[in-house]
């Protein structure tokens, strides 16, 4: 056998599991990385989430205040209205 092709046979026989182990750490840091980027992600939807919660629960506070001035203002209406009668 020729030094050459035992020192191919002997590249491939040793260099198989480290191209294995290779592609398995690159494919392990791109599902590291791309999990990161969910993460990012799923954490600034959240906090527009609560943002937009916490807007929307002020925007209530206000029509329900707007909503006891009207009331207030009918009563007062109504009582005028008994009262001219």
């Amino acid at each position: 056998m020729s030094p050459f092709y035992y020192v191919l046979s002997m590249l491939f026989l040793f260099g198989t599991p480290l191209i294995i182990f290779a592609m398995k750490y690159v494919s392990s840091a791109y599902q590291a990385r791309m999990r990161a980027q969910a993460d990012d992600a799923y954490r600034e939807m959240a906090q527009r989430c609560a943002q937009t919660q916490s807007e929307g629960a002020a925007s209530l506070s206000a029509i329900q205040a707007d909503i006891a001035q009207i009331a207030a203002r009918l009563t007062a209406v109504e009582e005028i209205l008994k009262a001219v009668e």
